[in-house]
């Protein structure tokens, strides 16, 4: 599970073994840990006490909740992700994007054994 924050933005991406293990289980988690032994823990779940992709903070981090549907979908279908605009109270807006995650298509030193083909590899040259 990749994550990226940006202001109040959030981006996730699943591989296909995270999306799998997800839509089997309603939930993944993943964490990053520190050297003071805390960690960082930032997860997926599904809920039917959501309509949309929905995130909250924790006391240990970040969870984000899909309603069902939404997840049966993602697994049947080739829908690439979903995304939610939520209004947050002091103004603005928190957008949240979950994707199943493409190999890249320039050279990279990552494993990219368990990632989406990228439906744009027979076009790069």
């Amino acid at each position: 599970m990749k994550l990226r924050i940006k202001g109040d933005s959030i981006r996730i991406r699943l591989s296909k073994s995270e999306v799998d293990h997800f839509t089997q289980n309603g939930k993944y988690e993943a964490y990053t840990h520190f050297p003071n032994g805390k960690s960082f823990e930032y997860g997926l779940q599904v809920s039917n006490k959501c309509d949309s992709l929905t995130a909250e903070l924790t006391e240990k981090g970040m969870l984000l909740c899909m309603p069902r549907n939404w997840a049966d979908e993602w697994l049947t279908t080739q829908k690439v992700g979903f995304e939610s605009r939520i209004s947050l109270p002091q103004g603005g807006e928190l957008y949240l994007l979950l994707e199943k995650d493409f190999q890249c298509l320039d050279a990279n030193t990552e494993d990219q054994s368990d990632m989406y083909p990228n439906p744009l590899a027979e076009n790069y040259k």
